[in-house]
């Protein structure tokens, strides 16, 4: 397993992002942000088609309920 970590500050977004890979065959992709965009949905898929993963998760830790800031990914 694999963790790569990132701190981005800007006008635009204040945000945590975290990758996790896991055991080459899932990429989970951890955020804390308002709401999930298109833009951190096609961020996942590059890095899935990249690392040649067939499935990834797209977590955001920033909801009320957890299953609800959760998107599964399948290339």
């Amino acid at each position: 397993m694999s963790v790569g970590s990132t701190r981005r500050r800007g006008d635009i977004e204040d945000h945590e992002e975290h990758e996790v890979r896991v055991e080459n065959k899932l990429i989970v992709q951890l955020k804390s942000v308002d709401e999930i965009r298109r833009i951190h949905e096609a961020q996942l898929l590059t890095y899935m088609k990249l690392a040649e993963v067939k499935i990834g998760l797209l977590m955001n830790f920033n909801v009320t309920a957890l299953k609800d800031g959760i998107k599964r990914f399948v290339l």
